[in-house]
């Protein structure tokens, strides 16, 4: 926290802090593997160079380097004895005002690792998911914009997730407001159709994920028809196969939305293929993606 380590149970925030009242922080999701060079973080430049972007569109000023923060990540997994976990860097409007006006209060900045498996049950990265399309929209793209990943706007994504779980499902995809395909409540969503890849656009209000760019450099170098469309529900309907693409949720198939199955139910040979590839990359075992690999040391 702030620079320092600190002891878990003593990792705490003033009640008054400005982000728990007005959701005002931007953080990161980042996983780090056990490789053939150690622990290593994946691609840890680019989620950390993400975070800064994030902040200067809410004009955080975050009080550290990119650089402290890539040492700073390291430090707390070493610190914590870990082979591979999640890594959440967080910078937040601490205490010190009230209000809308958020000029004078205190950036903090804290960075925390643990382990935590696959984010939608390990038999999913197999069997694959169940998904159901949210009566929830995505933000607007000139109201809360999607290319930050910013604390507030994330309960956006908790109604779709609640959504979806008290009617039975695993995971909800939003729609933006012109009725296409968004994001899942915190995944890339992805279809394959033949040798084509669909994914839609960021322009689409998506995330700009990087597992999502990393797929998409895997399938193309797999040598699939990767292209980033405007897709509507019923095209995953129609879709030979479907997953999820996240930090947290990896590469994780979807097996059937809205009732319908989505090609034969279970996890499709595209769909496996990119997902092997992509664990391998992360596991240092594809010297061509090795540049990807940050090693803990």
């Amino acid at each position: 926290m702030d620079g320092s380590l600190v002891n878990w149970e003593d990792a705490k925030v003033h009640v008054l802090s400005h982000a728990l009242h007005y959701g005002s922080g931007v953080f990161e999701g980042i996983r780090a593997y056990e490789t053939k060079v150690g622990t290593a973080v994946f691609r840890l430049e680019d989620h950390i160079r993400r975070l800064f972007r994030s902040a200067h569109l809410y004009h955080i000023k975050v009080p550290f380097s990119p650089e402290d923060l890539i040492a700073g990540v390291k430090d707390t997994i070493r610190a914590n004895g870990l082979t591979h976990c999640y890594i959440r860097p967080l910078v937040y409007l601490g205490y010190g005002e009230m209000g809308l006006n958020p000029f004078d209060v205190p950036v903090n900045v804290s960075i925390a690792t643990w382990p935590w498996g696959a984010y939608l049950g390990e038999d999913a990265l197999e069997a694959g998911v169940r998904v159901k399309v949210s009566s929830w929209k995505r933000n607007d793209q000139n109201s809360l914009p999607p290319s930050a990943k910013a604390t507030g706007q994330y309960i956006n994504s908790i109604l779709a997730k609640m959504e979806a779980i008290h009617a039975g499902y695993d995971e909800a995809i939003m729609l933006n407001q012109r009725g296409e395909i968004a994001d899942g409540s915190g995944e890339n969503v992805f279809m394959v159709r033949g040798r084509q890849l669909l994914t839609p656009p960021l322009s689409a209000g998506c995330l700009g994920g990087i597992t999502r760019d990393s797929v998409l450099t895997l399938a193309t170098d797999l040598g699939y028809d990767v292209r980033e469309e405007n897709l509507v529900r019923s095209d995953l309907y129609h879709a030979d196969e479907a997953f999820f693409t996240g930090t947290a949720a990896e590469v994780t198939p979807i097996r059937e939305v809205d009732d319908r199955t989505v090609g034969e139910g279970v996890r499709g040979p595209v769909t496996k293929e990119i997902q092997q590839s992509f664990f391998a990359a992360a596991r240092g075992e594809i010297e061509k993606y090795r540049h990807w690999l940050d090693p803990v040391g």
